[in-house]
């Protein structure tokens, strides 16, 4: 009898791997892209903001282009109510009310300057047409001069052209000169309104300054109040200080300038001086050279020997104006480095045009005082001291 055979025992099936099987690659031909999905409600949301923000600017750009002029004339009536404002409130400390100090201070000086108009207006305004109309032979004898003295061979005709000063283009100009300061032309009536907006916030800011600074305090907070009117404190009394000192150096340049421009009677004696004095004082550095250029040019093609006495007289008065003039004016005001000075006066004139030249040291003035007064300075280091010399 035989055996039965040991039962062949059955194959143990393998253990499971744990770990889940990784997926499907993104570029295997079966794999399923992934989905991502969007709440419906953040995208409305998103895209009604989208929309209100370019409302807005829309709304903004529109606005500004409409309110420009005004706004800038707000700017200019703010920094001639923090340029009078040493003066305003000298008085006030004297006990007088702030609003009657302003009144008189304002009546003061458009009495000055109506006076003015009256006995040079006319004088002033016939002068400046002259000149105007004596630019292009100026032109031609520079260049008659040049190409003589260079042997060059430059065509004026086609540098007036490229200048546009022919004698159409100056007629017109000199036209528009006379009608806009007379109120002759339509635009007679946009001046004046710019000069009542300017002289009225003017008025309104210098008297209730203090009104002002207490109503925009009164939005921060109490540790914040404190330091922003000492920042206003700061920048009104320097800024303003600096400007009525410029004004002041203005004022006594253009009037020592204009009575020897007529003593030497150089052509168109008065606005040559008033542009002398104006510019020597508004644009460091550079600025004296320049305001007397213009009248050393027109003088150099009539009496030669006028340009030597005015660089003399130019020359004397600069050390008169640096050692008596400049300490008992500016002794109360803040200094501004002459290249920041001078950057202000660009960047003002590039964005507000000949006006923005005049209030870009002003303004600069403002930031230099509130930096100056809140911002940190260090010793310099002693090897770099000896490094700088």
């Amino acid at each position: 009898m035989t055996d039965p055979e040991p039962a062949t025992p059955e194959p143990t099936p393998p253990a499971a791997d744990p770990s889940p099987a990784p997926p499907p690659a993104p570029d295997e031909p079966n794999a399923s892209p992934v989905l991502v999905a969007i709440d419906s409600r953040w995208l409305r949301k998103a895209l009604v903001m989208v929309v209100v923000a370019i409302l807005a600017l829309e709304v903004i750009n529109y606005s500004w282009g409409l309110l420009a002029g005004f706004l800038f004339n707000l700017l200019l009536a703010w920094l001639i109510a923090i340029s009078f404002d040493p003066i305003v409130s000298y008085l006030a400390h004297r006990g007088m009310r702030r609003g009657v100090a302003t009144g008189i201070v304002a009546a003061s000086t458009l009495s000055l300057i109506a006076l003015f108009i009256a006995l040079f207006g006319g004088v002033l305004a016939t002068q400046i047409v002259e000149l105007v109309q004596a630019l292009p032979d100026l032109v031609l004898n520079i260049v008659e001069w040049v190409n003589r003295t260079f042997n060059t061979q430059i065509d004026p005709v086609t540098l007036l052209n490229n200048l546009n000063l022919t004698s159409d283009q100056i007629t017109d100009l000199a036209t528009s000169l006379a009608g806009g300061i007379f109120g002759v032309l339509a635009g007679v009536v946009g001046i004046v309104f710019d000069f009542v907006t300017i002289l009225v916030f003017s008025f309104y800011f210098s008297a209730d300054s203090p009104r002002i600074k207490r109503f925009i305090a009164s939005w921060l907070k109490p540790a914040r109040q404190v330091v922003f009117i000492q920042v206003w404190d700061i920048a009104v009394r320097k800024a303003g200080g600096f400007v009525i000192s410029k004004l002041a150096l203005a004022t006594l340049s253009a009037a020592f300038h204009c009575g020897f421009f007529y003593l030497i009677d150089i052509p168109w004696w008065l606005p040559m001086g008033i542009f002398a004095g104006v510019v020597s004082q508004f644009i460091p550095t550079i600025g004296t050279y320049i305001g007397v250029a213009l009248p050393a040019l027109f003088a150099v093609f009539e009496e030669p020997i006028d340009v030597l006495w005015i660089v003399i007289f130019a020359t004397v008065y600069q050390q008169i104006e640096n050692y008596v003039f400049t300490p008992r004016i500016s002794t109360k005001t803040m200094d501004i480095n002459s290249g920041v000075a001078l950057a202000s006066v660009f960047i003002g004139a590039a964005l507000f045009g000949p006006i923005g030249a005049i209030i870009g040291i002003p303004l600069a003035a403002i930031v230099i005082a509130v930096f100056e007064a809140y911002g940190q300075r260090y010793d310099v280091h002693p090897d770099v001291e000896r490094n700088a010399d």
